[in-house]
Order: structure tokens, then sequence, then C-alpha cells
């Protein structure tokens, strides 16, 4: 079993407000200190042997803990005894470490299957491996760019000019690490993971994204202190992992997030329908997964390539993010079957099973996260829209007679 790394040496400055005398990890979560969450979770599936780098009122998690064996889990620990930043103590211990080793933050509330997330690091055979997903305020949060294949060539922290649309894939603060990531030389007193040792990996061909829309929080503010607790007391956390059965809400694209323009082939076309932010943030408040799946012709008819696409994809993920709502994944079909049109592209003039009223793009979604379609809904503005979710075996609305897709999300948490 690989080792678990987790800094715990924060000051907690910014959530002075709701503990100012104790550690941040040891800020209690419905009765019980944040870190303990934490090692509950490792230890549920069997990461038992955690090392903590400890700072700041180090004496309170060390008499609290002990050696872990109240907890069902092996703790060690280094104390800093002077700062060392949030990534100095690596060093520290690298001898310590298991050649992978999981490296987690003390602030974030999260329950994730670690399983999958370390089987994914073991797959791409890199040096590190970021647990990534959206959030609801990506605009200033670190965000990284991916290429297909997931691998990282891009680190925006918040600092940095960052294009005018973007994904929604923010750094979660998980990661998978291989210690030969530690084999460089840093000569500050002071270490930065992210500035220092990661981001220089973009572009290199050895950092991966996890992209996973299991729930992961940072509870450094007061304001997420309190929205944490809410979604621990309502069960949400533990029923994102993705080792349990998620709900989708399955949903179209053009005509029901967007403005319907017809082929629509340029980002300047997509304009956000009236309400369709409030209804996302609604489904991403309920526990439901928010989807896109959308036929998008345009790419077998050479009118628009996979670059452009993402572009608009991009710009409906902004403008969803600045307004607080995210999608968790958008799946989108390039194929069209009919040929004669100048300028198409022959590979993707094919019969497809993921073109609606097919359910392809649906049951992809099922498989990679784990959704259980019965208890699933489509949405969309188009008979191929219901019939696809009929395939699929979901619950289907169609946005008629002045139904949008707010009143439509309405609808459906209504029924619970």
């Amino acid at each position: 079993m690989i080792k678990t790394v987790i800094m715990a040496g924060g000051r907690g400055t910014r959530i002075s407000s709701v503990a100012s005398d104790i550690p941040k990890p040891m800020i209690p979560i419905c009765g019980k200190p944040v870190l303990q969450h934490e090692i509950e979770c490792l230890r549920e599936q069997g990461f038992t042997d955690i090392l903590l780098t400890v700072g700041h009122l180090c004496d309170a998690i060390i008499n609290y803990f002990g050696d872990g064996s109240k907890f069902g889990v092996k703790i060690d620990y280094f104390v800093e005894k002077e700062p060392l930043g949030n990534a100095g103590a690596l060093f520290r211990i690298k001898d310590r470490l298991t050649d992978d080793f999981l490296l987690l933050n003390a602030d974030a509330l999260f329950h994730i299957d670690f399983d999958r997330f370390v089987r994914y690091h073991k797959e791409k055979r890199g040096l590190v491996t970021l647990f990534t997903h959206p959030n609801s305020h990506p605009y200033d949060s670190g965000l990284i760019v991916c290429d297909d294949d997931r691998a990282v060539t891009g680190w925006l922290l918040k600092e940095d000019v960052r294009p005018p649309y973007y994904k929604n894939r923010v750094n979660a603060g998980l990661h998978v690490m291989n210690k030969r990531a530690l084999d460089v030389t840093i000569d500050t007193p002071k270490v930065d993971l992210d500035r220092q040792i990661l981001k220089p990996l973009a572009g290199t061909g050895k950092m991966f994204a996890y992209d996973s829309p299991e729930y992961v929080k940072d509870m450094g503010t007061p304001d997420r202190y309190y929205a944490v607790s809410r979604d621990f007391a309502s069960g949400l956390i533990e029923a994102k992992n993705l080792r349990r059965k998620q709900k989708a809400i399955f949903l179209d694209r053009d005509g029901t997030i967007n403005k319907y323009v017809g082929f629509l082939t340029d980002a300047g076309q997509f304009e956000l329908i009236d309400g369709v932010s409030e209804a996302i943030k609604a489904i991403n408040a309920s526990g439901y997964l928010a989807v896109v799946v959308t036929n998008q012709p345009v790419i077998a008819r050479g009118e628009v390539t996979i670059e452009e696409l993402n572009g608009i994809h991009n710009k409906m993920e902004t403008l969803l993010g600045n307004d607080g709502a995210y999608l968790d994944a958008i799946y989108y079909c390039p194929h069209h079957p009919h040929k004669g049109y100048a300028g198409e592209r022959p590979e993707y003039k094919i019969e497809c099973d993921c073109r609606k009223p097919k359910p392809g793009m649906l049951l992809k979604a099922a498989a990679d996260l784990n959704v259980d379609l019965s208890a699933s809904w489509m949405i969309g503005d188009g008979d191929n829209d219901v019939l696809a979710g009929q395939a699929a075996g979901c619950k289907t609305v169609k946005l008629e007679n002045g139904l949008d897709l707010y009143g439509a999300v309405k609808q459906i948490l209504g029924e619970g």
C-alpha cells in the first residue's frame, strides 16, 4: 500500500473568525476535526499508512491522533521546526516515502474513490497526477489546461493572465506523486508546491489530470466552512464518491442551454438562455451530476474543428462559472451519416452509436461516472433528446410549450 502524506501545518489565517485557537486541521465539521474525516475516508479504502507534516500548534494534532491506532491507521509525523512553505517538508521526508504516494491537504473535506485515482496514475505512468474538477468559482481558482490525453500542458495560477474563455478544470489539492518529482534543486528556504514543483512539469508529458465530479472543497474561509458543514450534514459529500451509484441530469446544448442559431460554428454566436445558470446551479446543489450530451455534426461537415468546438465549450463553461454554475462533464458526437457536403470530413461520416436519438453518449457517461440511468433524467428541446433518454433508460423532459430549463429542473427536483 502506498503512503499518504497529509500537509497539516497551515495557520488558517483566512478562517480565524471560525476558530483561532486551534490549528486549521482540527476545526470541527459536524463534531469531528476535518483531518479526522480525511483519515476515516482513507481508512475505509485501505489507505492506512499516513505521514502528517505539522507545524503551527502541532501538539493539538499529535495529542489527538497519537500513533493513529485509535482511528485504525498508522500515523507518523514530521514536525517543521521552522516554516518550510507548503512543500518544503517533502524534501526532508523523501527517504520515508513509497515510490508513489498520495499527497493531500488537511484543510479540505473530500470523499473520493482513491483506488480509482491511484489506478489512473499508474496507467498514465507520469510523475504526478492532479485531481481536477469543476467548481463554482473558477474565475478565482488555479486552472489546469490539458491535451486530449489529459497531459497537463498549462497551469494558470490565480495571478496569471488567462484567456477570455477557458475550461472549468480546477486543481483540487489532491495528488498522486512519484518521489522522482522531488529530484529537483530548489534553493529557497520555503518551497511552494504549485509554483516550484508542479507548474514546471506542465508541458513535459510527465503530469496528468484526473478529472472527477467527486466532492472536494477547501474549507479555508468562513463561507466555505459553513457550506462544507451543510453539505456534510446533508450526506452530499459521501454520496458523490464514485464508488457509489450517481444520478445525473443529462442536458442537450443548443436550444436548451444556449440560444438556438441553427448550426453554431463560432463562439461569438454562443449566448446562454436566460435562467440557465440558475437551473444548473440548482442541479449542482441537488446531488445530481450536470452532464451535457450534444450532437455536433458541424465537425463531420467540416464547418468546425475539434479545437474550435472546444473553444465554444470553453465559453459555455466560463459564462456558467461566472454565474457560480458548473458542468460535471461534456460529451459530444462529431458524426453525421449523410455524405456529399463540400469540405466534409469522411472519417466522421459514419453511422455511429452516439448520435442522438441513439443513447451512446449517455451510456458512455454512465460507464465513466458510475451513473444509475434509471434514477437519471434527460432534458432537451427535441424529439431526438427524448428518444435518446428513453433508449438509455432515463426519465425525460422535453422543453416545449414555454417550458425552459429552469422550469424543467425545478419540476424534477420537486419530485425528489
